[in-house]
């Protein structure tokens, strides 16, 4: 299967797929974390080069409600709109299987309802991390491995110049069951 990562640098979602056998390749606007197939620019310029599948990874920092004392100025100044419109821009990409993946977020009531949460407690990780998830000919992911010991590890993080992008990785156990669950679609 033919994979874009959208909107990632780590590569942690990329690399699982690729595990998994597929040709799948990250596109960010960073240069990749993990040297692999990646396309340093806007997702514009790759998206419609017949995909298979989209992943894509939005940036949140303008749509995530852990943020909504900064609304106001964000509409004000225009951010959150063209954050909202990357987001349809992806959704509408012509792209048979789409998932989009945010925290809980104005996509929500600006697009539509997220088609499920998940939590990384599910997939192996002991944290909790409400993330949505928009699908497009997609099933919903099944839990791959429950466990205690579920703490707001991310949230605790302290105030670093890197924390956005600590917060920012998606989780392996998840990554691993999006390629496993959806890599056979």
């Amino acid at each position: 299967m033919y994979v874009l990562i959208a909107c990632e640098y780590s590569g942690t979602v990329r690399e699982a797929f690729r595990a998994a056998g597929h040709d799948a390749m990250s596109c960010d606007l960073l240069p990749t974390d993990v040297p692999g197939p990646h396309y340093q620019g806007p997702v514009e310029d790759v998206i419609c080069d017949g995909w298979d599948m989209l992943l894509a990874f939005p940036p949140c920092t303008h749509l995530a409600v852990s943020g909504a004392r900064w609304f106001k100025e964000k509409r004000a100044d225009g951010r959150q709109q063209a954050a909202l419109s990357f987001v349809r821009m992806l959704m509408d990409a012509p792209i048979d299987r789409i998932a989009i993946e945010n925290p809980v977020s104005i996509i929500s009531s600006h697009i539509r309802k997220p088609d499920q949460t998940v939590q990384p407690w599910q997939f192996g990780h002991g944290e909790t991390k409400r993330t949505c998830l928009w699908l497009k000919n997609l099933p919903k992911l099944e839990p791959t491995n429950i466990v205690e010991g579920r703490e707001t590890r991310v949230w605790k993080m302290g105030e670093t110049k890197d924390r956005w992008r600590k917060r920012s990785k998606t989780y392996t156990g998840i990554a691993q069951a999006m390629a496993d669950q959806w890599g056979t679609q």
